[in-house]
């Protein structure tokens, strides 16, 4: 390992980060081998951010020399970091260089105030020429004629020093990071990705253990359904991916959902559709050489997340299937997604719902599903598979995504406008001019619609309508989903 830094030029910004205890904790060989990859997602990280940059390994601590005035806060969304805090004086390390130079910097920061010092030394302690203890006392007694009081249990301030062999260290403020373990060290995994709140933060919870991902969207919505879903996904991989090159599969799944549908019981259609997914995952997996499936499920949350539907839905595939979130309320996954930054991108996602019985199963068992599923043609799993779509993440621009222009804000004069959802929504408020037709009819009715006529479909939260708005201006109608569903529908109508 490379010893510590060189002191400042006056042009550079030291940075000192420490180890999560996942890797602090590992046996020196592990520890080396950890390191060196954390060094390597660093570096990535402050790539990504446009910083010329240099990170070392020093003892249990790791540096990285930055621009002056260059905002470390990327680093700690990189895993395996602890916290991180900023060297804002380094001096000899003799306790009276120490202490002068500590009240130099600390006297404003603690007047009026409750504080503790802490000290530690770094490295052989024999090559340490001063005592933490000594530093925390003489510093201390210093700092105390501005301070109100020492509080060593919860101060308002604390001031670090870190000692080493050739110099101290003064730290700024402490910045906390995520922890965990170094993006990578823990294998690969693919995980099964909606577009919603749940999957994203299931990613990241194993993300954060070390595991590198890849995403498996098995899309039944369309394009604008991919095109969400790919947003929630990009900021995974741009915000929290450092050191690895992500890659999105999109698999067609709307033959398999229309054989499903026309084969099988509708009260068992969630857990074979989940089944499929699982099988199509394992195939994504194989081929990027991925050990588990990780999914966004938690217990009793759905229909298709019960225990025993769990059970039944497990043995699709061979591959472990992960599921960090299974112990999990939604309140918990909500505040989970809105910590890492998918919250704002899921919420305009939501989840495909044209596969959800009135009556569905919740206690299916696993004869029974195997029976259904063995109506089905496998042989439309192997093509969905096969036509997938493959896109590196890291690389993608989002703004030049070639997307149908399906969206619309307003309801324009003379346009016919379709209601998607059930009946019971549709009586608890709808457009004043709108009709109702439930999704699965409107897909096999529309080829007789009138041509002539403009067509503005709503749903829930508007991927059934911005998929049937698909379906239909491939066939030359001028249609539209109204962007956000309903509920951006009825602010509309009730704003006027």
């Amino acid at each position: 390992m490379a010893n510590a830094p060189r002191p400042d030029d006056g042009a550079r910004r030291l940075v000192l980060l420490r180890y999560s205890g996942d890797v602090s904790t590992k046996s020196r060989g592990t520890r080396f081998a950890f390191a060196k990859r954390l060094v390597r997602n660093l570096r990535d990280a402050l790539a990504s951010e446009g910083l010329p940059s240099e990170v070392r390994v020093s003892h249990d601590r790791v540096f990285a020399e930055l621009p002056a005035g260059a905002d470390p806060s990327v680093l700690a969304r990189v895993f395996g970091i602890q916290s991180l805090a900023c060297v804002e004086r380094r001096t000899e390390p003799s306790l009276d260089a120490i202490v002068r130079a500590g009240v130099e910097l600390f006297s404003e920061r603690v007047r009026g105030r409750s504080f503790a010092v802490r000290a530690r030394r770094v490295g052989p302690r024999d090559l340490v020429p001063v005592k933490a203890r000594d530093v925390e006392r003489e510093l201390g007694t210093e700092l105390l004629r501005s301070a109100s009081r020492v509080d060593l249990s919860n101060p308002e301030f604390t001031a670090r020093v870190e000692l080493l062999p050739r110099e101290a260290y003064l730290l700024g403020e402490t910045l906390p990071g995520h922890a965990g373990l170094p993006l990578g060290v823990e294998g690969r995994a693919v995980v099964l990705i909606s577009g919603g709140f749940d999957s994203a933060v299931a990613a990241w919870q194993l993300m954060k253990r070390g595991v590198a991902m890849d995403y498996v969207f098995c899309n039944l919505g369309g394009a604008t359904h991919e095109h969400g879903t790919l947003r929630v996904a990009k900021v995974l991989a741009d915000r929290w991916s450092y050191g690895e090159r992500p890659r999105f599969f999109s698999v067609d799944f709307h033959a398999f959902s229309e054989e499903l549908q026309a084969r099988t019981e509708r009260r068992y259609w969630q857990v074979l559709l989940k089944r499929g997914m699982l099988r199509a995952a394992e195939r994504v997996a194989r081929r990027r050489r991925a050990i588990a499936i990780v999914t966004g499920e938690a217990v009793g949350q759905v229909s298709s997340q019960t225990l025993q539907n769990l059970a039944a839905i497990s043995p699709a595939t061979t591959l472990p299937i992960l599921r960090p979130l299974v112990g999990l309320n939604k309140d918990e996954i909500l505040a989970g997604a809105r910590a890492i930054g998918t919250y704002e991108v899921s919420a305009v996602v939501g989840e495909y719902c044209a596969l959800v019985p009135r009556r569905p199963a919740t206690a299916a068992k696993l004869a029974a599903v195997e029976e259904q599923e063995a109506r089905l043609d496998p042989e439309l799993l192997e093509r969905a598979v096969a036509g997938r779509r493959e896109i590196d993440l890291r690389a993608l621009d989002l703004e030049k995504l070639d997307l149908p222009e399906l969206e619309i804000h307003a309801i324009p004069e003379g346009a016919v406008v379709i209601d998607l959802r059930s009946r019971a929504e549709y009586d608890s408020w709808h457009h004043p001019e709108a009709l109702r037709m439930d999704f699965p009819r409107a897909v096999t009715a529309y080829p007789s619609f009138d041509r002539s006529r403009a067509y503005v479909l709503y749903c829930e939260v508007g991927l059934k309508s911005a998929h049937l708005a698909e379906f239909m201006r491939r066939e030359g109608f001028e249609a539209h989903h109204f962007r956000g569903g309903v509920r951006a529908l009825r602010r509309l109508v009730e704003s006027r």
